[in-house]
């Protein structure tokens, strides 16, 4: 019988090193590669057309790639065959969710025991998907997709610069820091860009960034 291929990517050589040690002493899994970034990441998936990716979700991107939602995005349309395993740090529920939202196979959360992977994967190996117990995730919401491109059209330069660092992960705060403005300035702003992207929270305006593609 032949092995499971994995890739394991993280930019940690540790977290690489005692993931890929795990993975090995479980005689189903090949690891036929590991990544410290995106870029490396992408060449493995065209080298090797990995059966399941264990991936962090923040790892050093680039301009084209990058990390997180964008570069989970770029992977499941691009190589949909690879099923994706997220390993994180982030405790973000709206991310998180969206994560699920874009089709991951599961998410492990780095705060728990390393060999939770083994169960996620043990899931998703009976083609399920794998949701943790301590996970509280909110109920998926899907932008509709009418009249996106005129809904996206709407938005001013600033508004759109909130809502990418919003998509990164970053808070109104942190986004205020990054942008030399006022905390009130840049929740007006991303407010504004929720009403002329016509949703009405911040998990439909996570979705709705992602699913329109809106940082590629």
């Amino acid at each position: 019988m032949d092995k499971i291929k994995i890739v394991v990517a993280d930019d940690h050589p540790i977290v690489r090193l005692g993931v890929r040690d795990m993975l090995e002493r479980d005689g189903r899994f090949l690891v036929a590669g590991d990544a410290a970034s995106s870029s490396e990441l992408v060449q493995l998936y065209r080298e090797i057309d990995p059966d399941i990716v264990v991936t962090d979700y923040n790892m050093p991107g680039d301009q084209r790639y990058g990390d997180g939602l964008r570069l989970v995005d770029y992977l499941l349309r691009n190589f949909p065959r690879t099923r994706v395993l997220i390993f994180t740090m982030l405790n973000n529920n709206l991310i998180l969710s969206s994560l699920y939202d874009l089709g991951v196979a599961g998410v492990v959360l780095k705060s728990g025991d390393l060999d939770e992977i083994l169960c996620a994967l043990d899931v998703m190996l009976q083609g399920r998907i794998y949701r943790g117990a301590n996970m509280q995730l909110p109920n998926s919401v899907l932008a509709n997709r009418d009249d996106v491109e005129g809904r996206i059209a709407r938005l001013s330069l600033k508004e759109f610069e909130v809502l990418r660092h919003f998509v990164s992960g970053l808070s109104v705060g942190d986004i205020a820091q990054v942008l030399n403005r006022s905390v009130k300035t840049v929740s007006a702003q991303k407010v504004s860009a929720m009403r002329k992207l016509e949703v009405d929270s911040d998990q439909a305006l996570l979705t709705f960034c992602v699913k329109a593609n809106l940082f590629q």
